[in-house]
């Protein structure tokens, strides 16, 4: 009894942690410029009011912003579930000399802070030719994504049983056949969790966004939120508003995709 009281109430506290400033954006984004400025606060708005959201809409170049963070988050995820799927196979499946270092190399890669590549991932952009376009973003954000999703499907692709590519091979399937029609339907949990972390880190990220663009139609959403910032003025209601349209997308995400990773972890518990 005393340990089911205890989880309930850590689960509330994490609750309120998770939910008050969830809920304080929300409700922000819906004041009006008094009530946000007014020294009493205002714990939900009085009157309820849309002007921040179509501000920000029409007003600035939000619409925009979220088209290219969408481009760029939707084509680094692709990037990244690719490359990861065919890296995590090879480390987890095929003996070739060198693996085992070539694993390392993944784990050692991940674990260099981003911030110490952006000076050099430039110059080789800027001599590609891909400085301030949005391809420089879809070339730079698998650096720091591959490696830590490989990693994540080695372990996925570990825990399938070889008997089924072997038996799949018995039968006349090859071995990118057997990967294709075995392997990674097994694996869709683990390769749904990549393509998420993926998404996110590049729907969120800020530094080489900041850096590999400069025009200001290629800005993403991370970046293109400074211009709602003027020295020491902020407009409060316009980025509480773009930030609740910048979360919504990655909670359905979230959402969706969660549903489908629990069915496949069942559905592969109760086949296997």
């Amino acid at each position: 009894m005393g340990a089911r009281v205890l989880a309930w109430v850590s689960l509330s506290v994490l609750l309120v942690a998770v939910g008050v400033p969830f809920y304080w954006m929300v409700t922000t984004s819906l004041k009006t410029s008094t009530q946000i400025q007014s020294l009493t606060p205002y714990y939900y708005p009085r009157p309820v009011t849309f002007g921040n959201y179509v501000e920000l809409l029409r007003g600035t170049g939000f619409p925009r912003w979220i088209r290219n963070s969408t481009a760029v988050a939707l084509g680094a995820s692709l990037v990244t579930v690719l490359v990861s799927c065919l890296a995590g196979y090879s480390l987890a499946r095929i003996r070739y000399p060198g693996r085992r270092l070539l694993a390392t190399t993944v784990l050692v890669v991940y674990l260099v802070p981003p911030t110490l590549l952006f000076i050099p991932l430039y110059t080789i952009l800027n001599g590609l030719g891909l400085a301030n376009t949005l391809w420089a973003l879809l070339v730079a954000y698998p650096t720091f994504t591959v490696p830590f999703c490989t990693w994540l499907l080695i372990g996925f692709f570990r825990s399938i049983p070889p008997d089924l590519e072997d038996a799949a091979m018995v039968d006349g399937a090859s071995r990118v056949q057997a990967f294709h029609r075995v392997v990674l339907p097994l694996a869709a949990p683990g390769v749904l969790a990549a393509g998420l972390f993926a998404f996110t880190l590049a729907w969120n990220e800020f530094l080489y966004a900041l850096v590999f663009i400069h025009d200001g139609d290629l800005k993403t959403i991370p970046v293109g939120l400074n211009d709602l910032m003027f020295g020491d003025i902020f407009l409060w209601g316009q980025l509480m508003a773009a930030s609740v349209l910048t979360t919504v997308p990655v909670v359905v995400l979230y959402t969706y995709l969660q549903r489908y990773m629990v069915e496949g972890l069942t559905a592969g518990a109760v086949k296997g």
